[in-house]
């Protein structure tokens, strides 16, 4: 009678009997926390790839140096691009034109944070601002800025102005959009919850976006601090009597190849000092960020 009732209820229940076993499965062996995912590594295990990220390239380069796969004319050894950049600390002119680099980018790159900074935040904040700037900004990211240097020199000569210009064209479209990305990600439910506490428009503005997003705004800024370090190269081509990327085009024409890769290292450890700066800055101000 039970197995009636049983089937009467459950009649497409079909029988256990026929089911395969389960698999039988290993336990899983204990992995590496360098190969786990998101896992923490210990200083030690983060000093060790740090060092080795760096000694790898130059490991490659001593190599490919010392089998004479490229002629030493085009590739120098490292001993002989740190003898030319000690030559040219000695002489003055590395400096100079580190000094006159970083004060362009200082500049064009400051101009533009000023710029796209405000205008991030409304556009993440309002969506009529999104409406009013996000197409034209859309359009305008898309244009190479290299492509305004005849332009820029047209109406500005080839001074300074040009040179800032161009670095303020190749990041303030972008920086502009990762700032507005930045505001977006701000919890829907914090700006609501505020204005049922009785906050004003101004206050929610001052006291939850721009605290909430600042973090964000700080890595975009970090991101193309880079790109600006990358033009201000092109920028200093612009009939430059001084300055890093003067530096090297002087050096092509002499075939300078030790002091063209000793020029690169500078700018590489200048726009590492700018990270590191901005990225201290950030950890600073937005502690509460994860």
């Amino acid at each position: 009678m039970s197995q009636l009732v049983e089937t009467e209820t459950h009649p497409s229940r079909p029988g256990r009997e026929g089911w395969a076993p389960l698999p039988r499965r290993p336990r899983p062996r204990r992995t590496s926390a360098l190969l786990t995912i998101r896992a923490g590594i210990s200083k030690r295990s983060t000093l060790t790839l740090a060092v080795l990220s760096l000694a790898l390239p130059v490991i490659i380069w001593v190599t490919v140096w010392a089998l004479g796969v490229v002629p030493g004319k085009f590739l120098p050894s490292p001993a002989s691009v740190l003898d030319a950049g000690v030559e040219m600390a000695k002489s003055g002119e590395l400096f100079t034109d580190l000094w006159a680099t970083v004060q362009r980018v200082l500049l064009g790159f400051g101009l533009a944070v000023v710029v796209s900074v405000p205008l991030g935040l409304v556009m993440g904040t309002f969506t009529a601002g999104q409406a009013l700037f996000g197409p034209a900004i859309s359009v305008l990211r898309y244009l190479p800025a290299s492509a305004f240097i005849p332009l820029l020199i047209i109406w500005f000569g080839i001074g300074e102005p040009s040179k800032f210009l161009l670095l303020f064209i190749a990041t303030v479209f972008f920086n502009t959009l990762m700032t507005a990305d930045a505001v977006r990600r701000v919890p829907r439910a914090m700006i609501d919850v505020s204005y049922t506490l009785g906050a004003t428009r101004g206050e929610v503005l001052r006291k939850v976006i721009v605290p909430f997003s600042l973090p964000g705004i700080l890595d975009a800024i970090r991101v193309n601090a880079a790109a600006a370090w990358n033009f201000v190269v092109v920028a200093e081509l612009i009939a430059a009597t001084e300055g890093l990327g003067y530096r090297i085009v002087r050096a092509q024409r002499f075939m300078q190849t030790d002091k063209i890769f000793a020029v690169l290292i500078v700018i590489g450890i200048a726009g590492v000092t700018f990270d590191v700066m901005i990225r201290l800055l950030r950890d600073r101000v937005g502690r509460w960020a994860v």
